[in-house]
């Protein structure tokens, strides 16, 4: 007979076997026998929606594993009771500020032992995933004897993206199980494999549906894995090291390893221990204490918090079902495609139809990218309807405005929308830099019109403004939010305010950058200073992937609006703009551009630190700026929109993070001495006074502390 087991588990109705002693022993773990004698181990985690191993849950684990020895079932199975999926990873908050390398080596060890006694149990083991199973979630699963996928499931390992590296056992029993190229691409990348490749690649041993796992346990017999003769060579150090050094200029093509050690650690363990599982294990948990105790360490863990805080903003249903998107430009359209790729009913208007057919040509393109299955594209790209006449407004939940950022042209717009909406639909602008307050007072409901600002290109960045005005209504900014998160994308709530965040802080970077390019600084060596700086793109190709006109368009938009000195775009670039030069898209801006990117010269002068700081020292500023003018109003969310709005070097914890732990006094002073050089743009804002007074030292700790919300009173 097929059962359904996580339905069972879901309910909570699988009865507590005498393995269990007395309900509530464990508040992680549920241990029951079946009639076949085999010991089901249950993982729901009762603090948390997902299931993330803390040493509160090796602890149990452990107690568990003691339980078992006493009375050895059949066999042993471990699954989850989440919907989520098996295990998401460790709980990274185990590590935060943690500095001292040797307490975390000790904690590690002992988390290796608890996870080696799983694997040394005398009887057949066997992990049932479904769901997420990532990281530490996927290093318990391999110490299993066996592994069964559900279809859907996903496998990896994402702490690369971490700065670490696989941290309780996943680099040697990994390189064991599968071919060794494959695990290290899997570790390198930090990318995950669906259920049927994990397959393929030997990481899970069967795929099933869930109504048939029951019958797919049942029927598991031993385990005989035959590894490819051509595996034996990488016990070979010769073989190790050449791959090696291939590995280590793949990815130095990638990331820096002054920024980024990790991957270039577990590079440099494999090379050295690749044939010895007892001194791999013991690097791994060298390595990873060190990595996860640096500064940059602890920083990009700082962001994966922040990360966290912005995503946990969804407050309920959203309530929407149907988006319509006026405009079938870059933006537009590509917002239009994710909508569809999330799951949305999207109509897509614009009065030329070749750009809606544009628009469509790139939604098929985005869904090969995301690898969607035959059925599911078929899904998404029915779910978007090209819409010429525009008859799809009156059926939408959301109607998102992406016309060009002309003022005249947004509110005739609005009149025309307005006139065919549904009560409750939602009207957005996706204005890059208009004042919500200027665009408001043309509409006849300034209760429900919003500012949702994306960022180019959408499949990519994980930001959206969530962009508020005085007459915004609550239940409006909520549904706004909810619609955020629908679309797995990371909100941040700004005021309405000239260039709002992420343009407001990234328009004086570029601006300099161009004032450089005017000296007669070379655009390679202006971009490779922002590169060393741990940019993850220079700002002349970023300005060039922007537009050139946008750019222009934001600069002159501040330049009018702020109080501050705003430079102004060399005459130059405007001729060039003029000329069509627009970047990217037109083929030719500030570089010329093919398919394969922008041509650069190769032999370029080495930048140097005060090229960085001409760089990275306005950014700092406007960001100070953003904080006194409450913008937005918390330390935290402005760092990490500004980390995921506009790729500011998560290694250096967000830019006032990288302030705070640089010195305040260090980022005013230099800013004096490039006032005195180069002009009253390099004022400092009067908002680092509000940051000092918000950031406290502790003289025992090299740690700021940080008083998270900003209120006017707190101002001086």
């Amino acid at each position: 007979m097929t059962v359904d087991i996580l339905a069972l588990l879901n309910q909570r109705q699988l009865e507590l076997g005498p393995d269990q002693g007395t309900p509530g022993k464990w508040r992680h773990w549920r241990l029951s026998r079946d009639a076949n004698g085999l010991a089901w181990l249950i993982f729901d985690r009762q603090d948390s929606s997902v299931n993330a191993i803390s040493e509160d849950v090796l602890l149990e684990l452990e107690d568990v594993l003691n339980t078992l020895d006493d009375d050895l079932p059949k066999g042993l199975v471990i699954r989850s009771a989440k919907k989520s999926g098996f295990c998401v990873g460790a709980d990274v908050n185990m590590f935060e500020s943690m500095s001292d390398p040797g307490e975390v080596a000790g904690r590690l060890r002992w988390a290796h032992s608890v996870v080696d006694r799983l694997a040394a149990l005398p009887i057949p083991t066997t992990a049932v995933i479904h769901g997420a199973c990532l990281g530490g979630g996927l290093e318990l699963a391999l110490a299993c004897e066996r592994r069964i996928a559900v279809t859907g499931a996903t496998l990896g390992f994402p702490e690369v993206l971490l700065g670490l590296h696989p941290g309780m056992g996943g680099t040697f029993r990994a390189t064991a199980l599968i071919n060794p190229l494959d695990a290290m691409t899997l570790m390198l990348t930090g990318k995950s494999l669906d259920a049927r490749r994990a397959k393929a690649m030997g990481l899970v041993d069967a795929v099933t549906e869930e109504r048939h796992v029951a019958n797919a346990v049942a029927s598991a017999g031993a385990v005989q894995r035959k590894r490819p003769w051509y595996v034996k060579a990488f016990d070979l150090a010769w073989v190790r090291n050449l791959l090696a050094r291939r590995m280590i200029a793949e990815t130095e093509k990638k990331v820096s390893p002054a920024h980024y050690p990790a991957p270039f650690e577990l590079i440099e363990l494999w090379r050295v221990s690749g044939a010895d599982t007892h001194a791999m294990q013991n690097g791994e948990i060298h390595s990873f204490a060190g990595l996860v105790t640096s500064a940059e360490g602890q920083n990009l863990l700082r962001i994966f918090a922040l990360r966290d805080r912005l995503k946990g903003q969804k407050t309920g249903d959203s309530g929407i079902r149907h988006v319509h998107v006026v405009g079938a430009g870059t933006m537009g359209g590509d917002i239009a495609a994710w909508c569809a790729l999330s799951g949305y009913r999207v109509t897509l208007a614009d009065q030329q139809m070749n750009m809606i057919a544009r628009a469509m040509a790139r939604a098929a393109e985005l869904a090969r990218r995301q690898r969607l299955s035959g059925g599911d594209r078929r899904a998404m790209l029915d779910r978007l309807i090209p819409d010429p006449s525009g008859d799809g407004v009156a059926q939408a939940d959301l109607v998102i405005e992406a016309v060009p950022e002309n003022v005249g042209i947004k509110v005739e717009v609005y009149k025309q929308l307005e006139a065919r909406m549904k009560p409750g639909a939602i009207l957005a602008s996706n204005t890059s830099s208009i004042p919500l307050e200027l665009l408001s007072t043309a509409t006849a409901n300034p209760g429900r019109f919003v500012g949702l600002h994306f960022f180019n290109p959408v499949a990519k960045m994980q930001l959206v403004e969530l962009v508020e005005h005085d007459r915004l209504d609550d239940r409006q900014r909520q549904r706004a939010l909810a619609f955020i998160h629908g679309i797995n994308r990371l909100p941040v709530l700004v005021k309405s305010a000239p260039g709002f965040l992420v343009n407001r802080v990234l328009t004086p970077y570029l601006l300099e950058a161009m004032l450089l390019l005017d000296e007669g600084v070379a655009a390679e060596t202006i971009d490779q200073a922002a590169l060393d700086f741990g940019m993850p793109v220079g700002p002349i190709e970023l300005a060039d992937q922007v537009g050139l006109d946008i750019c222009i368009a934001v600069a002159d938009t501040l330049a009018e609006q702020l109080e501050e000195d705003v430079p102004e775009v060399p005459e130059w670039i405007r001729r060039k703009v003029a000329d069509g030069a627009t970047g990217r898209k037109a083929g030719k801006g500030l570089y010329t551009w093919t398919d394969k990117g922008p041509v650069k010269k190769k032999d370029i002068k080495t930048p140097g630190a005060a090229l960085e700081d001409r760089l990275i020292l306005p950014l700092l500023n406007a960001c100070a700026a953003c904080l006194r003018d409450g913008v937005v109003t918390d330390v935290d969310m402005l760092d990490g929109a500004v980390v995921f709005g506009t790729g500011f070097a998560p290694f250096r914890g967000g830019p006032l993070h990288y302030a705070v732990q640089r010195g305040l006094g260090d980022v005013v002073a230099s800013l004096e001495r490039l006032e005195d050089e180069h002009g009253s743009r390099f004022t400092p804002n009067p908002g680092w006074r509000d940051l000092a007074k918000l950031t406290a030292y502790d003289p025992a700790q090299d740690e700021p502390s940080y008083v998270y919300s900003v209120s006017p009173q707190d101002r001086p």
